[in-house]
């Protein structure tokens, strides 16, 4: 009896999870139209509510803001709100930290998050899975000595909160795993294991330490 109702919590509670998932997230783009006018809401001239409508119109508003962002014109607008936005004090601070993060994140040549390395954390001998997000500049690098990189070293099984630390680049190990697949690693708890070969020895580990 006991391995039956395993399996069926093995087969129920992933999918539990997607679909809360998903309505969470649909629903919170549905949110959207709540911008609209009410006399302009699809419910108010087809008499009921579609889910997920919402959530279409924001991701075409959002891609139709990259098709004209993306030209000439649409870069010149961009400048000008930018601009805009720069003059108001409170404002400029917030925007610009946002901006230069997710210029980060989501930038086709950005760095962030594209390797995944092996760091010992939060102590010597224990190791775990971390982000380079970078190399630190500026003041702190004259701070400094050596070569240090920058590392986000997420928390489990939520990876979205972490730790910034900025360590010297001969104490961390590049993974030859994609980030989605340490992302995998991490957020099962190490249950989930990348399916591939071993690419680092134990002798790395050991000249690490």
């Amino acid at each position: 009896m006991k391995k039956y109702f395993i399996t069926g919590l093995l087969i129920w509670v992933p999918l539990t999870i997607t679909l809360w998932v998903l309505h969470l997230v649909v629903g919170t783009l549905d949110q959207s139209l709540l911008l609209l006018p009410p006399a302009w809401r699809p419910k108010q001239w087809l008499g009921v509510e579609i889910p997920g409508l919402g959530a279409i119109v924001t991701l075409l508003v959002v891609l139709l803001t990259g098709i004209i962002g993306a030209n000439y014109f649409g870069q010149r607008l961009v400048m000008f709100w930018e601009g805009l936005l720069a003059r108001i004090p409170v404002v400029k601070s917030i925007y610009s930290s946002v901006k230069q993060v997710s210029d980060t994140l989501f930038a086709p040549n950005g760095q962030a998050f594209r390797k995944a390395l092996l760091v010992q954390y939060p102590r010597e001998g224990s190791w775990t899975i971390a982000f380079q997000t970078g190399s630190p500049a500026g003041e702190i690098a004259g701070h400094l000595a050596g070569d240090h990189v920058s590392v986000y070293v997420p928390t489990t099984p939520n990876p979205t909160s972490g730790f910034f630390l900025m360590m010297p680049r001969s104490s961390v190990i590049e993974l030859g795993m994609t980030v989605d697949d340490a992302l995998k690693h991490i957020i099962s708890m190490g249950v989930v294991v990348p399916n591939m070969p071993a690419t680092v020895p134990a002798a790395a580990l050991s000249a690490s330490r």
